[in-house]
């Protein structure tokens, strides 16, 4: 059980998890737009999102040289070079604007993570700001770079998906939030900081509603998408009703990130 569990906290902590949640977004947006399986842009999400996450979660560390390379840190680095190098390989396999665009991604991720300038906190650090950066990367990523590689047109639909994606990420974020209202800085000014942990669930409930509801003004009409989507809306309200700070961090580190995944699978079964 002990190596079970060891194998589990590498998969989790190692961003391998949050990385098949990007994976599985990035291909709910090719099925809806109907692109061919356009497997380089889905693997350089993936391997991107295994880099990203794991750059913001131990640069700190290491730049503060206060975390002791430990055979799981080890692990973790030879994980995030080797994604990096995947993420170089299917970097070049993209489109021109696909890549250039990916380019403003990553700034916008080393803007988050690292101080820049003088006197100035790095953007996580930012008062009330963390939740929608995280929110527009992760559109630009699962929405943004798989209609512009595919070279599709630019419709209402596109715009659609994108408010509807960040809705979901913004909440699922705000389940993050709840569970980790203890432990955040009260400086970070989350949003169950500012409006408390009740108001913060009616907006994610309101916000989920609205998350659903956008799928009457598609002009795209696919009942598999809209009735996925609305199982959906229902499972990540039922997580964000019963998520406290006594939660354990697997609540959100595995079972709130298996959504995407959840998504997925229930749209490849209908």
């Amino acid at each position: 059980m002990k190596v079970f569990k060891k194998i589990f906290d590498f998969y989790i902590e190692g961003s391998i998890h949050v990385a098949l949640s990007c994976f599985a977004l990035v291909h709910i947006t090719q099925h809806y737009f109907n692109i061919s399986k356009d497997f380089h842009l889905a693997y350089f999400a993936f391997f991107s999102t295994i880099v990203g996450y794991n750059f913001v979660k131990y640069e700190a560390l290491a730049r503060a040289q206060k975390a002791q390379m430990t055979n799981k840190l080890k692990a973790v680095a030879v994980l995030t070079f080797l994604s990096l190098l995947a993420v170089g390989f299917y970097f070049f396999q993209l489109q021109s604007i696909t890549q250039i665009i990916s380019i403003a991604f990553l700034i916008l991720t080393l803007l988050y993570t690292l101080p820049f300038f003088p006197n100035i906190k790095n953007a996580r650090n930012w008062a009330g700001v963390k939740i929608y950066i995280v929110a527009l990367c992760w559109v630009g990523v699962t929405v943004v770079l798989p209609v512009l590689n595919a070279e599709i047109s630019i419709t209402s639909d596109f715009y659609l998906k994108c408010i509807q994606r960040f809705i979901l990420i913004f909440v699922l974020i705000l389940i993050f939030e709840i569970i980790d209202l203890a432990k955040d800085d009260p400086h970070l000014q989350t949003v169950p900081q500012q409006i408390g942990v009740k108001r913060t669930k009616k907006l994610g409930f309101l916000l989920l509603a609205l998350f659903f509801g956008l799928n009457f003004f598609s002009f795209i009409i696919d009942v598999n998408f809209e009735y996925s989507s609305f199982i959906i809306a229902i499972v990540t309200a039922l997580f964000l009703a019963f998520a406290n700070e006594e939660r354990s961090k697997y609540y959100t580190s595995f079972w709130a990130e298996s959504l995407p995944i959840l998504w997925w699978i229930i749209l490849v079964l209908l």
